[in-house]
């Protein structure tokens, strides 16, 4: 049992979480959540950062979802309060003003679906499988998992999972869309900071408010969304990365943003 059960590394704008709880398959128990929690929050108000990238500890797992054992010992006001604590850090990472990029580098089950859904982009390793298992153990996803899943997959393929509680793997997880991408296992890392790069290229307002407006808009109807679109977009105009772009492109130069 480690002590340390979050990890974190810093390099060039992209910050590296790593739950380390590898001898439990990185499941989620009180005090990886408040760990994570207290990272999240931290991360909010760091302009120097540009993009997460969320993984697991071990080659088995990304995250086997909450800690049975750990639950088996609550009471039923406890687990009401643990599902509400997951369920707001999993949103409060959702919404964060910065691209969330999961590694997911194995079993991810539960709570680590849920995880990965919270996230923005999704990298799997080609031995990783997914899955909403809740119904076999007689409860429901908690965390988002009813809201977050249809929203990216559709509502058939959804209902499917979550009513049979099936494992998807790898290949099946990138035909339906769950995740965005597989690589071999030991590519996984390299994969997900090649992306994380391209983002680091980009203006950092501009990501800010795309993330928003399409987190937003996707939740309204059509004309309410291109209103959001509007509002978002007004807010980049007078800044100063715009007008370097702009200068970069004419003077045929990569541009060099600065959150301005």
């Amino acid at each position: 049992m480690t002590d340390n059960v979050l990890l974190s590394q810093e390099a060039d704008g992209i910050v590296t979480i790593t739950l380390n709880r590898p001898e439990s398959m990185n499941a989620l128990n009180r005090a990886l959540l408040a760990a994570l929690k207290e990272q999240v929050d931290e991360l909010l108000f760091r302009r120097d950062v540009r993009v997460i990238i969320i993984t697991g500890a071990g080659e088995k797992a990304f995250c086997a979802g909450a800690d049975l054992k750990e639950r088996t010992g609550m009471e039923e006001t406890e687990v009401k309060k643990f599902i509400f604590t997951i369920r707001n850090l999993f949103t409060s990472l959702a919404t964060l003003n910065k691209p969330v990029i999961a590694g997911i580098n194995g079993i991810a089950l539960g709570g680590g679906t849920e995880l990965a859904l919270a996230s923005d982009i999704r990298i799997a390793s080609t031995n990783a499988s997914l899955g909403l298992t809740e119904t076999r153990l007689a409860i429901i996803p908690g965390a988002g998992g009813t809201q977050r899943l249809p929203r990216l997959i559709g509502i058939g393929k959804a209902k499917e999972l979550i009513f049979t509680g099936r494992r998807v793997s790898a290949d099946e997880a990138l035909e339906i869309g769950l995740v965005n991408k597989t690589c071999e296992a030991h590519k996984l890392m390299d994969e997900c900071k090649k992306m994380a790069s391209m983002i680091l290229e980009t203006g950092p307002i501009a990501i800010e408010q795309a993330k928003y407006a399409i987190n937003a808009g996707i939740e309204t109807d059509i004309n309410t969304g291109l209103g959001i679109e509007s509002n978002a977009y007004w807010l980049t105009i007078p800044t100063e990365d715009r007008l370097e772009g702009l200068t970069a492109f004419r003077e045929k130069r990569k541009p060099e943003y600065k959150g301005k």
